[in-house]
């Protein structure tokens, strides 16, 4: 008996919005080798997801205490209405 075909490959746009996921190892097997299969043969989204890893690295490092005030009030500005 042949082996069932996988029914999904994601696009670059879902690879974006589940980058999070992936880098929180969140995702279940399944999902985390369909993800990581479109990452093998896209550069760009490849590239994404590890300048997002990298952002994440560096901000843990980061305190509240090291940003400036006018750096703070920027992101404050910036995410206002992030959640709506």
């Amino acid at each position: 008996m042949a082996e069932p075909r996988i029914q999904h490959d994601y696009t670059c746009q879902e690879v974006v919005a589940l980058a999070s996921e992936y880098l929180e190892n969140a995702m279940t097997s399944e999902r985390m080798t369909l993800f990581e299969r479109h990452l093998n043969y896209c550069d760009g989204c490849f590239s994404f997801v590890d300048q997002v890893r990298t952002t994440v690295a560096i901000s843990h490092r980061l305190t509240v205490e090291q940003i400036p005030e006018d750096v703070k009030a920027k992101l404050q500005a910036a995410f206002k209405d992030w959640q709506r």
